[in-house]
């Protein structure tokens, strides 16, 4: 009796683990899957971020590889919809709209910022001239809030990591939030929260010191 309970047992657990086993097989498959749909999708991204997702200034494009999965996500929606890239005079983000169309579903953004936040992030040299870090570190105590003490961001605040990034691209970002082109959408609250945040630069020099203390954050 003992014997056949053994033998019932063996069998028993041996089921268990092929169980567990195709299991397992199915959810790297799926994985795997996902992985390959997101390096397939970020193939149109490429000619303007680059394969390595550090951004092409010449096109205008950001590096992408600082950025949160949630943060990318969030992006790609607002360019879908039109929420952000819609301006007149928002020439990059007027590229991006049409761009945004070819992920058809969320999953595919998911997808694809998955992919992008796997090619690893790496310090990008700033290319502005004539900014001050020392008053930079004064102006951007008023960014700690929602940027954090290391620049990295928050993805609960909708704050985007700001290290690895160019400085020029967000110099241009932060004129976008205080003329308007960005973060006037009604739909926009994330960039409705920066637009007021951007006012408090007085002019391009002080935009130009606050940067120049960012660059230094990722070092």
């Amino acid at each position: 009796m003992k014997s056949i309970r053994s033998h019932a047992e063996f069998f028993s657990s041996k089921s268990l683990l092929v169980a567990l086993t195709f299991i397992s097989a199915i959810l790297y498959g799926s994985a795997v899957k996902a992985d390959t749909r997101g390096e397939n999708l970020y193939r149109n991204c490429t000619i303007c971020h680059g394969p390595d997702g550090q951004g092409i200034p010449l096109q205008l494009a950001p590096a992408l590889t600082g950025l949160s999965e949630k943060y990318i996500v969030e992006q790609l929606k607002k360019f879908k919809s039109g929420v952000r890239g819609a301006h007149a005079d928002d020439i990059a983000g007027l590229r991006m709209l049409p761009m945004a169309q070819t992920m058809a579903t969320e999953e595919d953004m998911q997808a694809v910022a998955s992919y992008i936040v796997s090619l690893g992030s790496s310090p990008i040299e700033p290319s502005l001239e004539g900014g001050d870090p020392v008053k930079g570190q004064a102006t951007y105590a008023t960014c700690l809030a929602c940027h954090g003490p290391d620049g990295k961001g928050n993805d609960l605040l909708n704050a985007p990591s700001l290290v690895n990034q160019h400085d020029w691209y967000q110099l241009v970002q932060l004129k976008n939030f205080k003329s308007g082109v960005r973060g006037s959408n009604p739909q926009d609250i994330a960039g409705a929260q920066m637009r007021p945040m951007s006012m408090l630069l007085a002019d391009e020099q002080m935009m130009k010191d606050v940067l120049a203390y960012i660059s230094t954050l990722g070092k």
